[in-house]
């Protein structure tokens, strides 16, 4: 059986309500992401449920999980900052027929917080399926838990059973990190940028912009340096929801401390980018001067396409952009895009009506299919591809990953990505010659 793929007209011309089933995740059993490349569960790359549950500063983390997950998180836990924040409760058969590993777990956390030398600032107590099979009520587990051994504790949920659910594991976890903060006084000159687990690329414009209309305190969960630092994130006077992840999170704290949120989408269509900030600007009563920046990110654009003026991409999903967004981004200023690897959502599918316009026989295919086992390298004339799944399906023609911790945003973004596009291929035809 062939790798099953679509055109963007035949997939635009069926509409988002008839999306075949081969692109949707929740009519699949299994989602086979593209985290299992590097041989990991799905989310578990880069930051998983675990590794994000840590980033609290001064937070520790009690895996209450079969033996299987508890040598997987050691395995993940090689970094320096996370070896010695992992502690584990380990289920046997019967427990996770019974259940009787419940009451052990108030008694194992107090014997973290006991054995550490400095009190943690939170426990964090991850779980697995098993005790989303046995229907485990967490939050009375963690109420429990905190009334016995003195320290705040909150709960994990690594289920892979609820990602196709109203709180996937990811979404979930966002809510949990920020739920420490507690009311205080707003500071009208400071703001919360929400949405990943490491910080931001340092050098997008967005940090000057926000200087510019007078905010002197751009905090992230990221760069807090200690937990007093974590806690004046409740001073902020607005949150910037930078991945829709956040949204549930946001609403809590909107709900909870009285900071509203305003969301910005990753884009690399410079126009776009253009006018979310023009609408930013509007929302908070500020004009936004974005034409240097604008600027810079032409000229990266024009410079790769000055180079290489008819350069054909192959775009995967496995990297810090929309692919169906950035595949458009990339037809708009004239470059070819011959396919695509991607999960098609309701939220992309606009772009791929638009990329059907411009480019109706690029082919989208999905990683979800296990027919992509039979994906022939020769199927196509790409010339450079974005993505680590991308990188899998073409180990000889020249590439980027493109998914660093540290995420890009807007116009920034463009000038990075363009740049190291024209890079790399200048040093791959260098090599050449």
């Amino acid at each position: 059986m062939e790798a099953f793929g679509m055109t963007a007209a035949q997939l635009a011309e069926k509409g988002k309500d008839n999306i075949p089933g081969e692109f949707l995740s929740k009519e699949h059993l299994i989602y086979s992401s593209p985290a299992t490349l590097s041989f990991n569960s799905p989310g578990a790359q880069g930051f998983g449920v675990k590794r994000a549950g840590l980033a609290v500063p001064g937070s520790v983390m009690l895996l209450v999980a079969p033996g299987c997950c508890g040598r997987n998180t050691a395995i993940s836990s090689v970094p320096g900052q996370y070896r010695d924040r992992f502690f584990f409760l380990l289920q046997d058969e019967t427990d996770i027929v019974t259940g009787r590993h419940l009451p052990k777990i108030k008694k194992a956390v107090k014997e973290v917080v006991d054995f550490l030398e400095t009190k943690p600032s939170v426990v964090m107590i991850c779980i697995t399926c098993v005790d989303a099979l046995l229907g485990t009520d967490m939050e009375r587990v963690c109420r429990e838990a905190a009334e016995y051994a003195k320290v705040p504790v909150k709960a994990c949920y690594m289920y892979a059973l609820t990602r196709e659910g109203r709180m996937p594991p990811m979404t979930a976890v966002r809510k949990t990190v920020y739920s420490l903060l507690e009311p205080a006084k707003k500071d009208p000159a400071a703001v919360n940028l929400l949405g990943e687990f490491a910080t931001f690329d340092g050098d997008s414009e967005l940090f000057e912009i926000l200087k510019d209309i007078g905010i002197e305190h751009v905090r992230q969960l990221a760069g807090c340096e200690d937990f007093e630092e974590y806690k004046r994130m409740a001073e902020a006077n607005f949150n910037i929801i930078l991945n829709p992840e956040c949204r549930s999170a946001a609403d809590e704290m909107n709900k909870n401390l009285g900071i509203p949120g305003i969301e910005l989408t990753r884009l690399y269509e410079i126009e776009r980018i253009r006018k979310q900030y023009a609408l930013f600007g509007s929302a908070i009563g500020c004009e936004i001067d974005t034409g240097k920046y604008e600027e810079e990110a032409w000229e990266a654009v024009n410079a790769l396409k000055n180079a290489y003026p008819e350069l054909t991409f192959s775009v995967g999903e496995w990297l810090n952009a929309d692919a169906f967004e950035l595949a458009l981004a990339l037809l708009t200023y004239g470059f070819k895009v011959s396919e695509i690897f991607g999960t098609v959502t309701n939220e992309n599918f606009n772009y791929i009506k638009a990329i059907a316009k411009l480019s109706p026989d690029t082919v989208i295919y999905s990683n979800l299919s296990p027919t992509m086992l039979n994906y022939g390298i020769g199927t196509n004339n790409s010339d450079f591809r974005l993505g680590k799944d991308a990188a899998y399906y073409h180990p000889g023609i020249p590439g980027i990953d493109w998914n660093e911790e540290n995420k890009p945003f807007g116009f920034s973004g463009v000038k990075k990505l363009f740049g190291r596009i024209k890079e790399t291929l200048d040093a791959y035809n260098g090599q050449e010659r």
